[in-house]
């Protein structure tokens, strides 16, 4: 794992008690709430191990709650956040599982509304940091030691090259790229570690791509 500076050793500007249960809740959240793009009818929460275990006390529920309304770390209305989920019309589910995984702060959340369903698995590993181990059913293996840009797309001919293409017009460095499918022709994910952080220009470029369904920024 590496560190980007003293914060990710000693923790991020939160609401406590625990930067890795409430931290790093939160952004596992954050992280589903802006890849499903929407306010979600439905939230179902799995927690693992450790969160399973804890994740009343530890806040670990509103703060991944308050995560998926767009709260950060240090939003004063997270220990709120599920009284207003329901105000908001946002139906939560909670559930454990005795399931072995990789880690003990395991936590896997389904959103859906009318227009589709989104799932994402991220693990909390200490100081607010998370990884990011699965979407949609793809895995993945985003540390947050760089900025990433995360991207669902149709699998069409000359996708990959459409986005990467604008990272060279804007003089950005790929360290590392994953991509996969589940099936030819139909959702594919681009998982893109950069050196250096993304402009507002450069997403809002990659998004108007027609192939493009969502884009988001993991590790900033």
């Amino acid at each position: 794992m590496k560190y980007r500076s003293v914060f990710d050793i000693i923790g991020p500007v939160m609401v406590g008690p625990s930067s890795s249960h409430t931290a790093g809740a939160a952004r596992i959240g954050l992280m589903a709430g802006k890849l499903f793009g929407r306010q979600p009818r439905l939230a179902r929460i799995t927690f693992y191990g450790s969160f399973a275990d804890t994740y009343r006390g530890h806040g670990t529920d509103v703060a991944i709650v308050g995560g998926i309304m767009g709260f950060d770390t240090f939003d004063l209305r997270i220990p709120q956040a599920l009284d207003i989920a329901k105000e908001r019309g946002i139906d939560i589910v909670f559930e454990t599982s005795d399931a072995l995984t990789d880690h003990p702060n395991t936590a896997r959340v389904h959103l859906e509304d009318a227009d589709g369903t989104f799932e994402i698995v991220g693990i909390s590993i200490g100081g607010g940091t998370i990884e990011i181990t699965e979407l949609n059913g793809f895995p993945l293996k985003l540390s947050g030691g760089g900025p990433a840009l995360v991207v669902l797309h149709h699998d069409r001919f000359g996708a990959i090259a459409a986005v990467t293409g604008i990272l060279a017009k804007y003089e950005l460095n790929i360290g590392h790229m994953e991509v996969s499918r589940h099936e030819k022709g139909k959702q594919a994910l681009m998982a893109i570690e950069i050196d250096e952080h993304l402009s507002k220009d450069v997403l809002a470029e990659i998004e108007r791509l027609p192939q493009i369904e969502r884009v988001a920024i993991f590790g900033e």
